[in-house]
């Protein structure tokens, strides 16, 4: 659950330069927004390995 914690704070932190970028054409922001995408994905690939690994091993509450 810590790591899904991570991911929405993350989501919160690029939500200003996605803004910028987006309204108002600042393109330094985008260059943001992108590697706070890819860091969006490796925390979820690794949330989605954790959820796998929990399951396999019928430890799911």
């Amino acid at each position: 659950m810590k790591k899904f914690e991570e991911l929405k704070n993350l989501i919160a932190a690029i939500e200003l330069d996605a803004d910028k970028f987006y309204n108002k054409g600042n393109s330094a922001a985008g260059t943001r927004v992108r590697k706070g995408m890819q860091d969006l994905k490796n925390i979820a690939q690794a949330i989605r390995a954790e959820v796998q690994d929990l399951k396999n091993k019928g430890e799911a509450k």
